[in-house]
């Protein structure tokens, strides 16, 4: 099978009944995605395939050979940390941290949604051309990422400051 994994070319034998979540973890020793609850109902797992966000656990490797997928170990640039990831840190977005690797990917997921206006379960105007961010829509979106700990007004509060200063439509709805 070959993949792009956080940006380096990987070809390598595996079986095909190999989920992507075990094949990242056993395969490739990429233990930072987790293992929940292996049915795709707590996102620990959750991965970027070429940008959009999934459930690693419900997923076979094979299934994306030839596109690119990113972990939370490929969302820093060499060692500067991610600023979704300094946020978490700032805004105490986790507490024991066993979820925080599917939280930053989903979160990730998330702003490219908004940014392609793609509408969630509490959009309002389907009409509009730009879909609205807020905290409702945070909550909605980041929905299936679950946290034992209750750290959710940590990460909202860090997936909105984020956004914020990375999306200048974002910053012009904020000043709405």
């Amino acid at each position: 099978m070959q993949f792009t994994v956080n940006g380096e070319a990987i070809d390598i034998e595996a079986d095909i009944r190999t989920s992507l979540l075990d094949f990242l973890r056993n395969v490739l020793g990429l233990t930072a995605t987790k293992k929940g609850c292996d049915q795709g109902a707590c996102g620990a797992c959750t991965v970027l395939a070429d940008g959009e966000r999934i459930n690693a656990c419900l997923a076979l490797a094979v299934q994306y050979q030839g596109r690119s997928i990113t972990t939370v170990e490929g969302i820093a640039s060499d060692s500067e940390l991610h600023p979704l990831q300094r946020a978490f840190i700032e805004h105490e977005g986790f507490q024991c941290g066993y979820c925080t690797p599917g939280q930053l990917c989903s979160a990730i997921g998330m702003m490219r949604e908004v940014d392609g206006n793609v509408p969630s379960a509490v959009t309002q105007d389907l009409t509009t051309a730009a879909v609205s961010f807020n905290e409702q829509e945070i909550r909605e979106r980041m929905s299936g990422n679950l946290c034992r700990c209750g750290a959710y007004n940590g990460i909202v509060d860090a997936i909105s400051q984020t956004f914020a200063e990375t999306s200048t439509r974002a910053i012009g709805r904020a000043r709405a």
